[in-house]
């Protein structure tokens, strides 16, 4: 089913983030170890947890890709970042 496109408004993704990738998130934010991207890719991911209004900001898509392409990230890490980042808007700037 399509999203319906209201002129000046951005469509509500349907995407929440799964219970594995929810326990990712919150694991990622209480190690000590992570990286400031990490924690704001996971938390992003983690506020969408039951949310399915809610969107990722273009400042923690961004986190959460650099995150994706970093060679010394966790798994763990990057199951989160790939939630928040599937739950960006795909709206693209003219």
């Amino acid at each position: 089913m399509a999203a319906k496109k209201t002129a000046g408004r951005k469509s509500a993704s349907k995407k929440v983030t799964s219970k594995k990738a929810g326990r990712s998130a919150s694991k990622t934010l209480s190690s000590p170890s992570t990286s400031a991207r990490s924690k704001s890719a996971a938390g992003s991911a983690l506020s969408q947890r039951k949310s399915p209004g809610r969107q990722t900001s273009p400042k923690a898509a961004s986190a959460a890709s650099k995150v994706l392409s970093s060679a010394g990230t966790s798994a763990r890490s990057k199951s989160a970042a790939g939630s928040a980042l599937a739950q960006k808007s795909s709206r693209k700037r003219k």
